[in-house]
């Protein structure tokens, strides 16, 4: 008697067990115990998505803005243009600049953009110091049409993997003028009066002018 009770009981847990497995696996992959979270942040709205958002500030010891990097997608079939990214909460600004020579940070229909990194759109942090490295930081992507989309992106220092696509210093004010005053004139005026008359007045109104012109538009 005992014996049976005993198979009767382990077979009405293996079948209660089997139920919550189906109930679980009928959740279907939008179930809360399922989801898969990024590493980094990431929204959805509309036809935008804002994925793998942080804040990266300057490394340790280094003065200079902080810079936020994303990528923007756009699902939708019309062009979209990003606006602004604001941080709310602070004082803190960002400027955002283009790729290249383009006038506006488009993220094109079907397809992304790409906000920090070589080559790439880039928005930089002037006053954020308020951000600190581990820390949350609320930040606002504003587009054309789908509106303001809002996230919480992790504020990580420029090191290792986020290196890359952190801040970049602006060069050190008055290295280039130092150079061209110096570099340009000197060559003209010591050469021209030296050589004879006739080679001055046919060769340096021709060579001199080409010369300073290509070099200052180096510059």
């Amino acid at each position: 008697m005992s014996r049976s009770l005993r198979r009767g009981a382990l077979a009405a847990t293996a079948v209660v067990f089997s139920i919550v497995s189906l109930a679980a696996c009928g959740a279907g992959h939008d179930a809360q115990t399922l989801q898969v979270k990024p590493d980094n942040a990431a929204v959805t709205k509309g036809d935008i998505k804002v994925q793998n958002a942080l804040v990266i500030t300057p490394e340790k010891d280094k003065k200079g803005p902080a810079a936020v990097s994303a990528t923007v997608f756009n699902t939708g079939t019309k062009d979209q243009t990003l606006d602004a990214i604001t941080l709310p909460g602070g004082k803190a600004t960002v400027s955002l600049k283009p790729a290249g020579s383009a006038a506006k940070v488009i993220v094109p229909a079907g397809g992304s953009v790409v906000l920090g990194g070589n080559g790439n759109a880039s928005a930089a942090v002037a006053g954020g110091g308020g951000a600190k490295d581990g820390n949350a930081q609320k930040v606002v992507f504003k587009l054309s049409n789908t509106g303001d989309v809002e996230l919480d992106a992790l504020v990580v220092p420029a090191t290792g993997m986020y290196a890359a696509f952190g801040p970049t210093a602006a060069p050190a004010a008055g290295a280039t003028p130092s150079g061209t005053p110096a570099g340009s004139p000197a060559a003209p005026v010591s050469g021209s009066p030296s050589t004879t008359p006739s080679g001055s007045a046919s060769g340096s109104p021709a060579g001199t002018p080409s010369g300073s012109a290509s070099s200052s538009a180096g510059h």
